[in-house]
């Protein structure tokens, strides 16, 4: 990806010049539902709503959106005019253990595991701030071995308070101890980038494909890379552990 290089310096000197980096889980870190895996875990989630009687409350759209997030948000955004205490905390319940499990097969972002290892050697301060579950991204770390390389875990607590608002960023520099213009986030989404602006930290883009960059870029990403790799390329970097070799897929 032409970007890759060109962005490549940039990003070097952002994580060379930071105290803390803020991973987004689902695309930095890994793809948590790859070839619209997450299809089945939204339809468990509409099942939910229709069991309540609820379907009133999702649009066309989302009655066949394939993010569970969608539907979760779809039936918060009504708690004020609906009494959806009961059925909110069900959804969430059934969301956090389908990532819980997703979490176990996920295909780890090629590099990954060099990046963070890397950076924690450094004693740079790394955290997780997702809309997922903080469950399922401590699974999927623990599980490669990256657990200890982060400070801090911080996900979804409160639909409503999910990014793009950037509670969840702001959340981790305060357990990091650390100023938003010491901080670097690192994320895949528009909604990734506009949370990184509203807390006043500089942001990376990952984009594995021409149409995440496009995204990134849309949305004023002003530095997208496509790849790890030019930032942990060095003698001996491709021997070490590859992270993602053979389980990031397409």
């Amino acid at each position: 990806m032409p970007a890759d290089l060109a962005d490549a310096t940039d990003v070097r000197d952002l994580l060379t010049a930071t105290r803390c980096v803020l991973f987004d889980f689902d695309g930095p870190i890994c793809r948590l539902f790859p070839r619209g895996a997450s299809a089945s875990l939204a339809d468990e989630l509409r099942t939910l709503v229709a069991k309540f009687g609820a379907e009133d409350l999702l649009t066309a759209g989302e009655r066949g959106a394939i993010d569970p997030h969608v539907v979760l948000r779809a039936v918060h955004r009504a708690r004020r005019e609906r009494d959806v205490a009961e059925l909110l905390d069900l959804m969430e319940e059934s969301l956090t253990a389908g990532e819980v499990d997703a979490a176990r097969r996920a295909w780890h972002t090629p590099y990954a595991d060099v990046l963070i290892e890397g950076l924690a050697e450094r004693h740079v301060r790394l955290a997780v701030v997702t809309n997922n579950a903080p469950e399922a991204a401590r699974c999927h770390l623990e599980l490669r071995g990256l657990r200890g390389c982060f400070a801090a875990v911080h996900g979804r607590t409160d639909p409503g308070l999910m990014k793009p608002e950037p509670h969840v960023v702001l959340r981790a520099l305060d357990s990091l101890g650390c100023a938003p213009e010491d901080a670097v986030m690192i994320g895949d989404t528009g909604a990734d980038v506009r949370a990184a602006e509203r807390a006043g930290v500089r942001f990376i883009g990952y984009g594995r494909n021409a149409r995440k960059v496009k995204g990134l870029r849309d949305a004023g990403a002003s530095v997208v890379i496509g790849s790890y790799l030019p930032l942990v390329a060095r003698p001996g970097t491709a021997s070490r552990r590859h992270s993602g070799a053979g389980t990031a897929g397409p």
